[in-house]
C-alpha cells in the first residue's frame, strides 16, 4: 500500500487549539458500519450496552517542556544561555532522554538550571538526543517539574499557541495516574466522571491500561510504501486483572471498545498470540489493512492527521473506503480535528448496534 493511499485535504480552520468545552459536549461522527450519526459525546450510553467493556489508558501526561539557563564563565566573565528542552521518555539508568535546543550550547557535565528546586546535568548524548540526570527524584522531582513545565502541546497546537496553565488540565484525562507520556491519549480526553458514571450505571464496565504515549507518535510517515515504515516505540502495560478482565468480557459474547489508539495497540500487543494475556515492556506494533484483531470490537478516536500510521489503523478496523467517506463527512461538517478536537465511534459492521 501506497503513503498517498492514506492522504487527504484538510482545511486549516478545522485544526482545534482549544478543547470543546465542557469536554462532553465535543461532536461525535459514530459509524454504525456503513451508516453515518451526527451526535455529541453525550450520546456515547446510546451506543453502548450493559456488557460492553471500555479500555482506557491512564497514563498521565508530565508537564515535559522546560526552559533554562546554562551558566558558564568565560574570559569575559559570567555568561549563560537559554535552553529549551522537551523530556521525552525516562531511562533505565534513572536519567531522562530529551530534545535540547540548541544542543551544542551544552557540553557534557555542565547543569541547566529551570527553578530553584529544578536542574539537570547533561551526561552523554545519542541520536541527536541529550540524556539528563535531575537534581532529584520521585515526588519531589515530580513537584519541582510541575511547578517548572509546561504541557507538550503537539506540533499542529503548538505552532498556533503556546502552552498555558489552561493546558495543565485540558491536556490530561480525569483518570490519569500513572506519569511518562509526553502526548495525551487524546479520545479520552472527551471523558468526564459524569459521563462515566452514566455508562457505569448502563451497565458499561472499564479496564484500565498504560500506554506511555511518546513524541514518536507525531512523527511523520516519509517512505512511499508502508511496509517500509519504522514504528516507534512505546513503553505499555497490560495488568493481569485488565487481561482477565478483556478475556471474560469476549467469553461473555460483549464488546471490547478501546478508547483511542493507544489502547488498541497496546491490548492488541498483548493478543499477538491470539488471546489477551498480561504484558509489559515496548510495543512498535504498526496496525495496517489486513491487520487481524484480535481484543477490539470497535473504536473511540479522533481525527487524525494525513498519512499517519493513526490513519493506517482507523482503516485496518473500518476498511480504507469506509475511512474515506468518514473523513469527508467530518471535513464537509465542519468537525474539529485532532488533539484537541473532536471525536469518532467507529463500530466495523460485524459489531454494529442494530
Amino acid at each position: 500500500m501506497k503513503l498517498s493511499d492514506f492522504d487527504f485535504d484538510l482545511p486549516e480552520a478545522l485544526i482545534a487549539t482549544r478543547p470543546a468545552v465542557p469536554r462532553t459536549s465535543a461532536r461525535l461522527l459514530v459509524a454504525d458500519g456503513p451508516v453515518l450519526h451526527d451526535k455529541v459525546v453525550t450520546d456515547l450510553p446510546d451506543w453502548l450496552r450493559a456488557g460492553d467493556r471500555l479500555v482506557l489508558n491512564d497514563t498521565r501526561v508530565i508537564p515535559a517542556r522546560l526552559t533554562g539557563a546554562r551558566h558558564r564563565d568565560s574570559a569575559q566573565g559570567p555568561v549563560q544561555a537559554r535552553i529549551e528542552i522537551t523530556l521525552l521518555e525516562p531511562r533505565s539508568d534513572g536519567t531522562w532522554a530529551a530534545l535540547i535546543k540548541p544542543l551544542k550550547k551544552l557540553k557534557v557535565g555542565e547543569d541547566v538550571v529551570f527553578s530553584p528546586d529544578l536542574r539537570a546535568t547533561l551526561i552523554g548524548t545519542a541520536d541527536g538526543q541529550g540524556h539528563l540526570q535531575f537534581n532529584c527524584a520521585g515526588d519531589d522531582f515530580d513537584a519541582a517539574l510541575n511547578a517548572a513545565g509546561a504541557m507538550p502541546l503537539p506540533p499542529y497546537i503548538a505552532a498556533k499557541r503556546p502552552a498555558d496553565a489552561q493546558d495543565l488540565t485540558d491536556y490530561q484525562t480525569v483518570f490519569a495516574r500513572n506519569l511518562g507520556a509526553v502526548a495525551a491519549p487524546t479520545a479520552s480526553l472527551h471523558f468526564d466522571d459524569a459521563l462515566l458514571q452514566t455508562l457505569a450505571d448502563k451497565g458499561v464496565t472499564f479496564s484500565h491500561v498504560t500506554l506511555h504515549v511518546g513524541a514518536g507518535t507525531f512523527l511523520p510517515v516519509k517512505v512511499d510504501d508502508i511496509a517500509d515504515h519504522k514504528m516507534h516505540s512505546e513503553w505499555g502495560k497490560v495488568s493481569a486483572q485488565a487481561a482477565a478482565e478483556i478475556a471474560a468480557t469476549k467469553a461473555a459474547g460483549g464488546r471490547v471498545i478501546p478508547v483511542g489508539t493507544t489502547a488498541l495497540r497496546l491490548v492488541e500487543t498483548a493478543a499477538r498470540g491470539g488471546t489477551i494475556k498480561a504484558w509489559e515492556g515496548d510495543t512498535d506494533i504498526f496496525i495496517t489493512p489486513g491487520f487481524t484483531f484480535n481484543v477490539a470490537d470497535a473504536l473511540m478516536t479522533n481525527f487524525h492527521l494525513p498519512k499517519s500510521t493513526l490513519m493506517m489503523l482507523v482503516a485496518a478496523l473500518m476498511g480504507q473506503e469506509a475511512i474515506k467517506t468518514l473523513y469527508a463527512h467530518a471535513i464537509s461538517s465542519n468537525y474539529r480535528f485532532f488533539s484537541y478536537g473532536d471525536a469518532s465511534l467507529l463500530i466495523p459492521e460485524a459489531r454494529k448496534l442494530a
